[in-house]
């Protein structure tokens, strides 16, 4: 197998440091240089760019960001073991490499980098979700960051790129795309990784929008969305009863039918009721 740089297959890494992956953290370890390369690609050119890296494990995706020239790359890792075998990678790449051993749920990247700025994971299993959907709601927009380039298990990927219709259509879906240009750009078997969890797992890039696809207040909007989708079995009339006293009139003027159910309902619909609710 090829390498992107002087320093030790990531196979001889993980034998050197003892670095078999943790279950209870969500690791599971790529392995191809190669691999990992092609997903820092992924993110488009990062030669004017800082990095923040999430979960980096034994480095081979921030070898990958590195070596595609990265300006900066802080990776953010809860491992304790995982520190000797970064540092050696800082070495091979001066200046242009910090890691912190900490929680990435309790980090400001601000405070560590310079915009622009993109974000690029292997994100863990187990917080993946959770840092995505605090990344698509800051309190002010647009956020810190130009472009997500995430891996996630592929049915977490389908969901944030579904289409009204399905069952991968809710929340995240909108929260996404309200936002953002989200396409899945890899997908990658178990087989790809140490050791091989048990679901497939895709890369999905997102690209930020400097607006907003439609016009609508953010915290109205997540409130209803959450709420259709909460119970998505019942027609929009029920599970948003609590949304207003007039909700199949506040529907309606939304050019939403009061018997669909969330998922037959759009982004822009939703988004025209958000406005509505708003009149309140």
């Amino acid at each position: 197998m090829a390498t992107i740089d002087s320093l030790p297959s990531l196979a001889q890494v993980i034998a050197t440091h003892e670095l078999s992956a943790k279950k209870s953290l969500g690791q599971n370890f790529l392995l191809d240089l190669n691999l990992t390369a092609k997903i820092a690609r992924q993110a488009g050119d990062l030669e004017n760019c800082d990095v923040l890296e999430i979960g980096p494990g034994p480095g081979g995706l921030t070898r990958g960001l590195l070596a595609e020239g990265a300006r900066k790359v802080l990776a953010v890792e809860k491992d304790a073991r995982c520190m000797p075998a970064l540092a050696e990678i800082a070495e091979a790449y001066p200046g242009r490499l910090e890691v912190i051993n900490g929680d990435a749920l309790e980090i400001d990247p601000l405070a560590k980098l310079t915009p622009p700025i993109r974000v690029a994971a292997n994100l863990p299993y187990n917080v993946g979700t959770e840092l995505l959907v605090r990344w698509l709601t800051p309190k002010v927009w647009p956020p810190f960051w130009d472009s997500l380039t995430l891996m996630f298990q592929r049915e977490v990927a389908n969901r944030i790129v579904a289409e009204p219709g399905g069952k991968a259509y809710g929340r995240l879906a909108i929260l996404a795309q309200w936002r953002c240009e989200a396409k899945i750009v890899m997908n990658l078997p178990p087989e790809a990784f140490s050791p091989p969890p048990k679901v497939h797992s895709a890369v999905v890039h997102l690209k930020m929008r400097e607006k907003p696809l439609f016009e609508a207040d953010p915290k109205i909007l997540s409130r209803v969305v959450a709420a259709a989708f909460n119970q998505r079995r019942k027609m929009l009339r029920a599970a948003l009863k609590g949304q207003a006293p007039d909700i199949e009139d506040r529907l309606l003027a939304a050019g939403i039918k009061p018997t669909e159910r969330a998922e037959q309902v759009s982004i822009e619909q939703f988004c025209a009721l958000a406005r509505e609710l708003a009149k309140t």
